[in-house]
């Protein structure tokens, strides 16, 4: 497996190479990367079920879920509001867009991505599915959580008889994570292919044009993961920053090469298990933290409208921005549910606060796909730091097995993503598993 990632490297390396040396012929290959990227999808619904099922499963008390559930969605609601915030006080300093003159013919895509967002009242109508089976192939993350939450809870009312039940979900957790790890070497082809395509249809025309809305994005979102999600979990949990993303180093060069965090999803889930926090914990807060935690695409939100207001000469003021956050704490809420969430969601978000202004988003379309890389890594980072705090706050998190992993002492196993043959406090018992002193 370690060659699988020096591969996926040198493939991204080849794919820059061939979009600036055969820009024409590198716009073809955009299917590789769409390729690669729908085959990880196809397996999220199956690992968040049985992930999700044999953790609550196997707690013998609803209420602890239930308390689990509540405390993840306050601290994303939390950092998100904080991660909004930021993204206005960086746009305000650097005054993005200001001197631009933006081509109003480009308000026409603009407006077809805004058709794709979703308002408050179709999000939530949109977490039930039409049927029990229909959320496993709508590829809605939330839908799957759904319908988990409430085989879960069954299987905890039926006590013993489900017992045999969970066995066969145990079993099927195993085929699917080897499925997903044989898909895994497919990586290479679909980070060159998604690359090169990018690169082809690109070039750095419209890099040098943005280059300060870019930088300053890149580096604010720099900022939020070392300083104030370092800080958090230092005091939180204390557990270095640098060592949890290290630990998850492969997880982001997969990510960075197909610019979707959605592909190392599955496997955020068997590294936080393996890591020493517990199966229902895990398979609560990553699946949830997917949808409500995106503090990358709030940084996002906040720069990029200050961007498009300050570039069609009508910058907002401070008593305009401050309902604009209260409008993108609720709007980024909805993103994950939204193809191309980041530039779908600020462009709906214009279309119903300020629509004089929608005209612009076409303009940030051309870096929007490099800007997409910084935000999926930062949406990753606050998901990884969220669930080893929800962790360790509810006491469902072994710090001495967190040592041991992340010193290296007990590798994460790359062939099955499963800890097999061993009894880590992950997978243990409830009640043989080593509390976190309070």
């Amino acid at each position: 497996m370690h060659y699988l990632y020096l591969a996926v490297i040198a493939a991204v390396v080849l794919g820059v190479i061939v979009g600036f040396a055969a820009p024409g012929f590198a716009k073809g290959l955009a299917p590789l990367g769409t390729g690669f990227v729908n085959l990880i999808k196809m397996m999220i619904s199956p690992i968040i079920f049985c992930t999700i099922v044999l953790g609550i499963g196997s707690v013998a008390k609803a209420a602890k879920v239930g308390k689990v559930g509540l405390l993840a969605i306050g601290y994303f609601l939390a950092m998100s509001t904080f991660a909004l915030l930021i993204g206005l006080v960086v746009g305000n300093l650097l005054h993005p867009g200001s001197g631009l003159h933006l081509n109003p013919a480009d308000a026409a895509k603009a407006h077809q991505q805004a058709a794709g967002g979703e308002g408050g009242t179709d999000f939530l109508l949109g977490i039930i599915p039409n049927s029990l089976l229909s959320a496993f192939t709508a590829g809605s993350v939330l839908q799957t959580l759904l319908v988990a939450l409430l085989a879960g809870f069954a299987l905890q009312k039926l006590g013993p008889a489900g017992k045999p039940v969970l066995r066969g979900i145990e079993h099927l957790q195993k085929l699917v994570f080897r499925i997903l790890s044989m898909i895994m070497w497919a990586a290479p082809v679909g980070a060159f292919g998604a690359i090169a395509a990018v690169v082809g249809s690109t070039g750095w025309a419209a890099l040098r044009s943005l280059l300060i809305v870019m930088l300053g994005f890149y580096l604010t979102c720099v900022v939020f993961v070392f300083v104030v999600l370092g800080a958090i979990l230092w005091f939180g949990a204390r557990i270095s920053v640098f060592s949890l993303l290290r630990y998850l180093a492969r997880e982001f060069l997969l990510i960075v090469s197909t610019s979707s965090s959605e592909s190392a999803l599955p496997r955020l889930i068997a590294k936080m298990q393996h890591l020493g926090v517990s199966k229902s914990v895990a398979g609560i807060t990553v699946p949830t933290g997917y949808s409500f935690n995106l503090d990358g695409t709030a940084i996002y939100l906040t720069m990029a409208t200050l961007f498009v207001a300050s570039a069609q000469g009508s910058p907002l003021t401070i008593g305009e921005q401050i309902p604009l956050l209260l409008f993108m704490i609720i709007a980024s809420k909805g993103a994950a549910g939204v193809s191309g969430a980041g530039i779908a969601t600020l462009a709906g978000g214009l279309q119903s606060h300020r629509p004089d202004l929608v005209g612009g988003v076409g303009f940030i379309l051309g870096i929007d796909r490099f800007m997409s890389e910084a935000r999926a890594v930062t949406n990753f980072a606050g998901n990884a730091v969220a669930t080893v705090l929800i962790g360790n706050w509810t006491r469902e998190f072994d710090r001495d097995r967190a040592r041991r992993v992340l010193s290296g002492e007990e590798p994460f196993n790359e062939t099955t993503l499963l800890d097999e043959g061993a009894t880590p406090a992950a997978a243990a018992p409830e009640e043989t598993r080593e509390k976190v002193p309070a």
